[in-house]
């Protein structure tokens, strides 16, 4: 008796785990558009600080990610269980705050002093910071990497609640808990190497071996441009997420999007559907962006 109740135990465990396993597949393939953004996203906001001070700003960011995927597991669970249909206006939410990001950061950009822009300059000012200056500079860095990876997060738990909304409340647990620590530490360690690549290439080029050198010299080279492609593809990555979480929010855009789209080949469409949600990101961001400012001025 006792070991039939063992066997039966052994294959519901199995069952589940093999439930476990193609849901959580399923789930890691439908996140993986939005991976690609979170990692170009993170890399980005990581930028720009000392370099022996680079890995302690990404652990930094990295434990915020752990934190926002704590608070949000649960709080996904609580309302898909209480109000479900409040996923999506909170994801809107979140994806016109993204839109209005990224649409400060070309303004910003587009502002700012072009002389103030070169790696001569950035590297001076960071220089010329005191102790608590850095301090607050990181800071402030950590702080709004963790404020994006917060919507990055919310819509990767939210696509894998959507996966598994119908499986046994155990198997809903597991598979997001192990998503969010499988994007977290994938994307983290994928960060971490990139802002470390010209470090490496240093390394390499004092290596004995012209192999070595060649290597290095060409890493050193190709650091900086790295990093100015994923600020371009950061910011693209903002209007891109934000843009499709409202144009998914709004049935009729959605549908205009998907109507507009379906002459389209495989690639074509997609890129289409991209270049529509780049807009729409960019036209909700300038709108949040002027009330923001209309606000201010109200105030001042």
């Amino acid at each position: 008796m006792a070991g039939s109740s063992l066997l039966t135990l052994l294959d519901d465990i199995a069952t589940l785990l093999d439930d476990i396993s193609v849901m959580g597949k399923v789930a890691a393939k439908k996140t993986a558009g939005v991976l690609g953004d979170d990692l170009s996203l993170n890399a980005q906001q990581v930028s720009g600080v000392k370099a022996n001070r680079e890995l302690p700003v990404v652990w930094g960011v990295a434990k915020g990610s752990f934190l926002n995927k704590l608070i949000l597991v649960p709080l996904a669970l609580v309302i898909s269980w209480l109000a479900p249909w409040a996923i999506t206006p909170l994801l809107m939410v979140g994806g016109a705050y993204l839109c209005y990001e990224g649409v400060e950061k070309v303004f910003h950009s587009l502002h700012k002093d072009k002389s103030a822009k070169t790696d001569e300059a950035r590297e001076q000012r960071l220089r010329n910071l005191d102790k608590q200056e850095a301090a607050e500079f990181e800071k402030k860095k950590v702080k709004g990497a963790v404020r994006t990876d917060f919507i990055l997060s919310a819509e990767i738990v939210a696509i894998t609640l959507g996966i598994v909304s119908e499986a046994p409340l155990l198997n809903q647990v597991l598979i997001l808990s192990g998503i969010a620590i499988l994007v977290t530490v994938g994307v983290y360690g994928i960060v971490a190497g990139i802002v470390k690549i010209d470090d490496l290439g240093l390394w390499l080029k004092q290596k004995s071996s012209s192999l070595a050198q060649g290597v290095g010299s060409f890493l050193l080279a190709m650091a900086p441009q790295m990093m100015k492609v994923l600020s371009v593809v950061g910011t693209l990555a903002m209007f891109l997420v934000g843009g499709g979480i409202i144009a998914h929010g709004i049935p009729q855009v959605h549908h205009f999007i998907s109507d507009f789209t379906a002459d389209y080949s495989g690639l074509m469409a997609s890129l289409v559907s991209n270049l529509a949600n780049l807009v729409l990101g960019f036209i909700v961001g300038s709108i949040v962006l002027s009330v923001v400012n209309l606000i201010a001025r109200a105030r001042a």
